[in-house]
């Protein structure tokens, strides 16, 4: 019984210490991380083996007190960018957000390169978007953000890949004037509605014109055409009034038709 005693904080203190180095040596990474191995302090390259330098995802075995890990997500990240006041080329100050959107794509880089690849690429972007869009004029600011967007990813993401991080976009969100700007916009874009307006309705009346020009030319080669318009014109006032309209018709209009009538009559004859 004393040997039981004297045995059993023996068999704890084993126990406590077979837990610990399973712990210590067994890690599991999701299927969206990876883990960066330190090996005495130093990652060894990706094809040493047992020990290479970036592992997971699954079932990962440490050597305790010698290796470390270090875990890096490759999920997609999705960046909000405080609104920042720019000042564009016209010396407007306008407040203008964004989102930009990263993954890491090189666990070992976006570790060993940077000290943190998050902060990094955040701080690299609100310095981005300062600059580029300091050098915009408003009007490409609020009509051209397509093109916007694809300058701010491609010159983020040249600087955040040697990291081993991917940008893969960038959206500004919102556009906040001050609002004399907004103002002015309003009345510009109001006086562009009244000029188009003048426009189609000079058009139209141009395209009018036209077509009751070549109507006279064909009119000038048939007089009887100008008659029979003319008792066009009578059927449609009769129709639209109740009242009793008296028109003149002069003989002349009628001549054409009592010309060709006798005519007809003598080829018959």
């Amino acid at each position: 019984m004393q040997n039981l005693l004297t045995s059993l904080p023996t068999a704890v203190f084993l126990l406590v210490a077979l837990i610990y180095f399973l712990a210590s040596a067994i890690k599991i990474l999701r299927e969206y991380e990876r883990g960066v191995i330190f090996t005495v302090g130093k990652v060894s390259p990706k094809t040493a083996g047992f020990l290479r330098g970036v592992k997971g995802p699954g079932i990962v075995i440490l050597i305790p007190f010698v290796q470390k890990m270090v875990r890096v997500p490759l999920r997609t990240v999705t960046l909000e960018v405080p609104p920042q006041d720019i000042i564009t080329r016209e010396n407007v100050s306008v407040k203008v957000n964004a989102v930009v959107f990263f993954r890491v794509i090189d666990p070992r880089r976006a570790t060993l390169e940077v000290e943190d690849y998050y902060h990094f690429t955040s701080q690299f972007a609100l310095t981005t978007l300062r600059s580029i869009l300091g050098q915009s004029h408003l009007d490409d600011l609020l009509a051209k953000r397509e093109e916007i967007n694809s300058e701010l990813q491609k010159i983020i993401d040249q600087q955040t890949a040697p990291y081993g991080v991917k940008v893969s976009a960038v959206e500004v969100k919102n556009v906040d004037l001050p609002s004399d700007m907004q103002r002015v916009i309003a009345k510009q874009a109001e006086a562009e509605r009244i000029r188009r307006a003048k426009i189609i309705n000079a058009e139209g009346e141009y395209q009018a014109a036209q077509k009751l020009y070549e109507a006279a030319r064909i009119i000038a080669q048939e007089p009887t055409a100008l008659q029979l318009r003319f008792l066009q014109t009578l059927v449609e006032v009769a129709t639209e009034r109740n009242s009793t309209t008296i028109f003149p018709v002069p003989i002349d209009l009628l001549e054409p038709f009592i010309r060709r009538r006798r005519e007809e009559k003598e080829k018959a004859g």
